[in-house]
Formats: structure tokens, sequence, C-alpha cells
């Protein structure tokens, strides 16, 4: 045995590493997610401003108040992790300070809260309503900003992306409720009001899943795909994309909880106006609740679905062991290395070889 750089026993080079193991995956356009979460939490708080101010009396001003804050807190919280993730983004990236990215995230959604609140007090009436709505989106923006510290920032990424489509989504779904009312058999009766109503919601929760799911997994895939050209392992495999595409069903209940313990009051109020204010306000509540259930379940199994089918086949990857008639290197060892020199039985290279000369001896 010779431990000469080209013997058969010489130190071999480790192999190069194919990238540092990350235990924070990055989160790709932070920055632009944050200035679209921010500009519809803004869209939203406007909206509002002007519902309200159209209000001719306080009851009415009342009403629709309550009717608007389910789309403040929704905004504000998404808003929240968004720029939380921003801002923690880049800690994480230079090293894995936990504790020091919750922080900047926490900070981040309060410095959100604070801002939609002082905006609120600026611009709507001084009462008990506007500080009810003031206070219950600082509280959201804030839990938003919390949920930005998550050490998976992708995830909270893909969350917080799908969320907001979901959100737009349901703006825009205003649009097509009149035709598909007609559609699913809205008549005079009360019966076939509700009904229809019924089937309209469940259309709006399963196209509101199906884009959650759709848009969790793009952006996952797109963080994937960033961080394999960086050089890094990205580690997301199923799980993470069955709580991302979950995510967005997740935080329109957590927005549901926010809304019935900050904005209780508000919402008591204008219950309290007349018995069809109080059904009216029920009844949204269980809407929002069976919406949210439905993006939740739809999503996770939206997104997960296409994550699978972006799989592979196991026969496809499977790699022969042994080496065929082909005589490849990577099915059979070369002939002349020392692998194969020491496989061999003995005498087999001295017979090959004066069979050989015997062959030119008799030619």
């Amino acid at each position: 045995m010779s431990n000469e750089p080209d013997g058969p026993t010489a130190a071999q080079p480790e192999p190069p590493e194919t990238g540092p193991a990350v235990s924070v995956r990055p989160a790709p356009g932070t920055p632009a997610l944050a200035l679209l979460a921010v500009g519809w939490l803004a869209a939203m708080l406007w909206s509002t401003r002007e519902a309200i101010s159209s209000a001719t009396a306080g009851v009415t001003a009342v009403s629709l108040s309550a009717f608007a804050l389910p789309g403040v807190i929704s905004a504000a919280l998404v808003a929240g992790a968004a720029v939380g993730l921003a801002a923690g983004e880049p800690v994480a990236r230079r090293a894995d300070r936990s504790t020091l990215r919750f922080a900047v995230a926490v900070g981040a959604g309060l410095l959100v809260g604070l801002l939609a609140a002082l905006a609120i007090n600026l611009s709507y009436a001084g009462d008990t309503t506007t500080r009810t709505i003031a206070g219950t989106t600082a509280a959201a923006a804030v839990i938003g900003g919390a949920l930005a510290g998550a050490r998976t920032g992708a995830v909270v990424g893909a969350v917080a992306s799908a969320a907001l489509g979901t959100l737009i989504f349901v703006v825009g779904f205003s649009v097509a409720r009149d035709p598909l009312f007609n559609l699913f058999g809205a008549g005079d009766t009360q019966q076939s009001l509700v009904s229809a109503a019924n089937w309209v919601s469940r259309t709006e929760s399963l196209l509101g899943g199906l884009i959650a799911g759709g848009l969790a997994f793009g952006y996952l895939t797109w963080a994937r795909r960033r961080a394999t050209r960086e050089g890094a392992r990205p580690g997301l495999h199923w799980p993470a994309y069955l709580v991302a595409g979950a995510g967005p069903g997740l935080l329109l209940l957590l927005a549901e909880v926010i809304i019935r313990v900050g904005g209780r009051s508000l919402i008591d109020l204008a219950a309290a106006l007349s018995e069809a204010d109080a059904v009216a306000q029920t009844s949204l509540g269980t809407s929002r609740v069976d919406n949210g259930i439905w993006v939740l379940f739809v999503g996770a199994l939206t997104a997960l679905v296409t994550f699978g089918r972006t799989l592979g086949s196991p026969a496809e990857d499977e790699t022969p062991e042994t080496g065929g008639a082909t005589g490849t290197p990577e099915t059979g060892a070369a002939a002349g290395t020392p692998e194969a020199d020491e496989a061999a039985p003995p005498g087999t290279g001295e017979a090959a070889a004066d069979g050989a000369g015997t062959g030119t001896a008799g030619r």
C-alpha cells in the first residue's frame, strides 16, 4: 500500500459544499409585499371613512362602521405581518438571531398600527366608534407583526401574499354577487333568497380558497428557486406548503377573534339598533367564520395537491446499482483502476495478458 499522491490510499479531497444549511428560510420580494399590504390597508381606511362620512345620521354611521370593521382589521393584520417580515428579513439574512428578528418584526407591526390609529383619529369623527376602530386596528397590526417573527420567513411571506390576494378577490367578487344571486334562483320568497345567498357565499369561499392555495404555492416555489440559485438549501417540504395554504384561512379566523374581542362594543352597539341589525350582525359573523374555514381547508388542499403534482415518480428517480453491458462509469468500475484490480480473481490479469499474447502470435 502506498501513500503517494496517486496511490490508492491517498487522501481524497472533501467534496465541495453545495450550500449552507439555512434554518431561516429567506422570503423574497418582502419590500414589494409590504408596500402592497400597506396600500391595501390605506384603501380600506379611506373607503371606510367615505362610507361613514356619507351617513346622514349617527345610527347609520354606527351600522356602517360595524360593517366596515372586518375589512379594516383583516387588512391591518396582513399589513402588520408584511411590514414586520420586510423589517425582520435583513436581520434573518445576517444571522440566525431569533429574538432580535422577533423584536424588529413586532416593532414594525406596532409602527403600522400606530400610524393607522393616528390616521383614523385624525380623519374620522372623534367618538367612541372611532376609538374602537383605531384601537382594534392597532392591535391587529401588532399581532400581524408578531406572526412575522417566525423562523420560516418564506412561509410567512407566502401566507401574507396569499391572504392579501384573497382579500382583494373578496372585494372584487362583489361585482359578481348580483348575477350569481339570479343564477342560483333568487326569487321573491325568503327561502329562495336564503338559498341563493348560501350558494353565493360557498362559491366565494371556494374560489377564495383556490386562489389562496395557488398563491401560497407560487410564492414558496419562487422562494425555493431563489434559494437554490443563491447556493442555499431551502428545506421547504410538504408541511411548509400545507401551512402556507391554510395560512390565509387562519388569518381570517384570527381577524374574527380580534373583531369579537376588540370590536365587541361596536358590534353590540350596531346590533342594539334594531332587530334587523341584530340578525344582520349575527349572520355576518357566522358567514365570516364559515368563509375562514372554507378558505383554510380548500387553500391547504390546493397548495398540497399542487406541490404533490410537481414531485417526480419514484421509478424515475431510481438509479441502477449494478453495472450493465454498456460499461459506463456510472454502472461499472473502469478497467485498470485499483478497485477493478482488487475485485478481479487472482491470475485473471495474467491470463488475459497471456491470451492476448497467444492470439497475437497465432496471427
